[in-house]
């Protein structure tokens, strides 16, 4: 009995936390959730991020800041591109401040430097976990 109660806890934990999403499942945040940096930039680049699928937070979106700016509302599963000029830059996630429900309560704020390149993409990726909750993080592998 001991047994099957360790194996079942370890379980609903592991459901907690993301994973990747597979690449023919990733589907782009849509344009009315878009909402700065979407117009090219001459000589910029792009900003990638990619929000991971899991179960928490799933019914919420998060809130993707580009030089601390509101840039998009992402959902799990979803990736949303950002042109940028060439430079360093910084991107962030947060609470989904424009949603009155309990998904806008409470604190997130992480932030991370990007150096962006001419024509080049820097990629980022949104993971959640049960103890630390969501993370921002390089992604050196991004969906092909």
């Amino acid at each position: 009995m001991r047994l099957i109660c360790a194996a079942v806890s370890l379980l609903l934990l592991a459901g907690c936390s993301s994973w990747r999403t597979d690449p023919g499942e990733i589907t782009q945040v849509p344009s009315d959730r878009l909402l700065a940096f979407q117009e090219p930039v001459q000589g910029g680049g792009q900003i990638v991020v990619n929000r991971d699928m899991g179960g928490l937070g799933s019914g919420c979106y998060i809130a993707v800041h580009v030089d601390r700016q509101l840039a998009a509302r992402i959902g799990i599963g979803e990736v949303a591109s950002f042109q940028v000029p060439p430079g360093d830059r910084i991107v962030g996630i947060g609470l989904d401040e424009t949603d009155d429900t309990l998904c806008s309560k409470g604190r997130l704020r992480r932030e991370k430097a990007a150096h962006v390149e001419p024509g080049q993409s820097e990629h980022f990726r949104i993971v959640s976990d049960n103890r630390e909750g969501f993370a921002l993080l390089a992604d050196d592998q991004p969906p092909k």
